[in-house]
């Protein structure tokens, strides 16, 4: 569950690094729960869009007092739990408990696009059209995990969206091969900048909460983004609005859970 959550929207490689030292320090869900939202913000480092911290906080808490300190593993109860979707109900289905579901990830439809419907891109998301496609490949035994986890690791190193390395591919046949390798339907995704969004000055602001142990003033927040007050404002009010950051009856600032005072 942890490293599902972690690795939303973020490359494994920079999940590795932090994933040992949080599951040791957190084992369980009630441990995690017991920790501070702030505790869980600063081992969250630069993993980035720490509102997953938040939630996997609010996650564990449930399992811990709602699920006797258990992950559970029937889908539907772990698609309703805080942070949980479609997606991280069914990787913790198939890779924590063995069971043979389909997890359909952007490399999963881009390997079953080419390899079965002979198109270079997997066109838009269908929930139902892309667990179906996979199901129907998928092995229902002992093996469908790692049959899960070869699609997935198959789409991020050999058929990938830009230069795909067909001359190392294991597949004996493939349709998009067949038909002579057609172009996409569609442009190349545009990759999303991070320098000098409103991500990057979220970022800078928790950067120095997590560097202070106690409340900081508005003006150290300043320091962080000089160059445009405005966006520097609309950050620091998303953050509070998130409940990653609290303001303290003083009027400083603080991470969520952050000493006794922290008020909104």
């Amino acid at each position: 569950m942890v490293s599902e959550f972690m690795l939303q929207q973020t490359p494994v490689a920079r999940v590795l690094p932090v994933w040992p030292d949080w599951v040791a320090r957190w084992p369980t869900p009630s441990a995690t729960s017991s920790a501070s939202p702030a505790d869980l913000l600063r081992a969250w480092g630069k993993l980035g869009y720490p509102r997953r911290a938040k939630r996997l906080h609010e996650c564990a808490t449930v399992i811990a007092s709602e699920h006797d300190d258990v992950v559970p593993a029937d889908i539907e109860t772990l698609a309703a739990l805080p942070g949980v979707g479609s997606y991280t109900a069914r990787a913790v289905a198939c890779f924590a408990y063995r069971q043979p579901v389909p997890v359909v990830d952007t490399n999963v439809r881009r390997v079953v696009a080419r390899a079965v419907h002979g198109n270079a891109d997997a066109g838009r998301p269908s929930a139902v059209r892309d667990q179906a496609d996979v199901s129907d490949l998928l092995p229902h035994d002992e093996t469908a995990p790692r049959f899960s986890a070869a699609l997935m690791e198959l789409g991020a190193t050999v058929c990938t969206a830009r230069s795909p390395r067909c001359g190392l591919c294991p597949l004996s046949e493939c349709a998009w091969q067949l038909a002579g390798y057609p172009p996409a339907s569609r442009p190349a995704r545009r990759v999303q900048r991070y320098a000098g969004t409103d991500r990057q000055v979220r970022g800078r602001l928790l950067d120095v909460l997590r560097d202070n142990d106690s409340p900081v003033t508005g003006g150290q927040l300043d320091m962080a983004w000089q160059s445009d007050a405005a966006q520097r404002d609309r950050a620091l009010n998303s953050l509070l609005l998130d409940g990653l950051v609290v303001q303290t009856a003083a009027g400083r600032f603080a991470l969520a859970g952050e000493g006794d005072d922290a008020r909104r």
